[in-house]
């Protein structure tokens, strides 16, 4: 008699044969166990039933990592704040794009996502340096929240290479603020500037190894999403996303993901979220599993949108400069980041109007398929304006010294015709 195979022997051997997106459908759920339904069910109950008390102890002993084990050991379901199907589905399928991965771990928010990750990993009197400029919400979080509670925190210019950032943290070190952690967002919200991961993590282990202190690299990865930047393949401890954006793409759920090592993410990261109560509902989980379905296919029309847009805004006359990865030219170092880490440009793009704010804002106004609205990755082709927005919240001359002045407009290109995206544009610019 043939041994009917495991459903984790079958995912399993699913992962190590198929690209992603022909498996992503199915990964991780078990149709059997949930009355054959294709699509698994949204489990709304807070609270799960043990089949015995034995097991009830052997899930808290885990959950809580009171046992220790060579081997990943997996709770029953024990209350959705640690645990549940939808969340432990959707997690599974995430590491299937974010190669290098080990384990997700889905928060109720992008926020939540970075903010739990930071207070599970760095302490009070240790330092953290960050790449700037980085998401408003981001940087108001490491300006002036974290320095109140005893974590130090600086800030170095995007772009920056690995001389630079060992520097940082040798000079950190010495100052009797030992780092913890190096957060770099690339491409940069909303310069676009790319920083190299590589150097980046060359940095950390150089000053890992001589200070015998273990140092977390972290890349948030929102701008490019899982399917154009691998940030765990060039060398990231951790991936940090707004789900929101495009893993969730229909502006219809708030969620966050941090992927890892299963020592950073399950052992530390979860743990953290545990307490915090930072974890999605049940509802936001199933969301996000089903737009994972569709996440090739809409990054992959965004992107050839994203590329028509660029290309006629390099061309008009309003248009003073158009910052997009996909119009880095041969010679610039920052094409030569762009080789090295991206395998496509993406569907964000800022350009600078001629003029200032009232020149900004009277095409902002005047445009009526493209949405004036914050947040990105949206179907649905997005404009804002970072200076009075987004990135509000920075000191004016900070802002201005890193190029967010109030000519810029972001776009988040959506999945309507390129066509039609260029003809709002064309019209809000022919505006006076």
């Amino acid at each position: 008699m043939v041994k009917k195979k495991t459903a984790r022997e079958v995912n399993a051997e699913l992962r190590r044969s198929h690209r992603p997106e022909s498996i992503v459908s199915t990964y991780g759920y078990d149709p059997q166990r949930s009355e054959g339904s294709l699509i698994p069910p949204i489990f709304l109950s807070s609270t799960f039933v043990f089949p015995s008390a034995e097991e009830g102890e052997r899930s808290f002993r885990i959950a809580y990592h009171l046992t220790r084990s060579r081997k990943p050991a997996i709770p029953s379901l024990i209350y959705t704040r640690l645990n549940n199907p939808n969340l432990e589905i959707v997690e599974d399928r995430l590491t299937l794009f974010e190669t290098g991965t080990e384990a997700a771990a889905v928060f109720s928010s992008g926020m939540a996502a970075i903010s739990t990750t930071i207070l599970a990993l760095v302490r009070a009197g240790e330092s953290i340096l960050y790449s700037s400029p980085v998401y408003g919400g981001s940087d108001y979080l490491f300006e002036h929240l974290l320095p109140r509670m005893g974590i130090h925190t600086v800030a170095f210019a995007a772009g920056a290479g690995g001389d630079a950032i060992r520097g940082l943290l040798e000079r950190e070190a010495k100052a009797g603020h030992p780092p913890a952690l190096v957060f770099i967002e690339t491409p940069a919200n909303p310069t676009c500037t790319l920083t190299d991961i590589g150097e980046a993590r060359s940095a950390v282990d150089a000053f890992s190894r001589r200070n015998r202190k273990p140092v977390y690299l972290a890349i948030d990865n929102t701008f490019l999403g899982p399917m154009w930047q691998h940030p765990a393949e060039l060398g990231a401890h951790l991936v940090l996303y707004s789900a929101t954006k495009f893993i969730g793409g229909h502006s219809d759920v708030v969620a966050g993901a941090v992927l890892g090592s299963r020592a950073l993410v399950e052992d530390q990261v979860k743990v953290a979220r545990t307490i915090f109560g930072t974890v999605p509902s049940p509802f936001d989980a199933y969301l996000l599993m089903r737009s994972l379905d569709t996440l090739k296919m809409r990054m992959t029309a965004q992107l050839k949108n994203a590329r028509h847009v660029a290309q006629w805004l390099l061309r008009q006359p309003q248009v003073a400069e158009v910052r997009y990865p996909g119009l880095l030219k041969d010679g610039d170092p920052q094409k030569a980041i762009y080789d090295r880490q991206c395998l496509e440009p993406g569907s964000m793009i800022s350009f600078y109007v001629k003029g200032g704010k009232k020149e900004a804002f009277r095409v902002l106004n005047s445009l009526k398929l493209i949405k004036l609205a914050v947040s990105l990755g949206s179907t649905k082709t997005l404009a804002e304006h970072p200076a009075t927005m987004t990135h509000s919240d920075l000191d004016p001359k900070e802002r201005r010294r890193l190029g967010i002045d109030d000519r810029m407009i972001r776009l988040s290109i959506g999945t309507e015709h390129y066509q039609d995206i260029i003809a709002d544009l064309r019209e809000a610019f022919a505006q006076r």
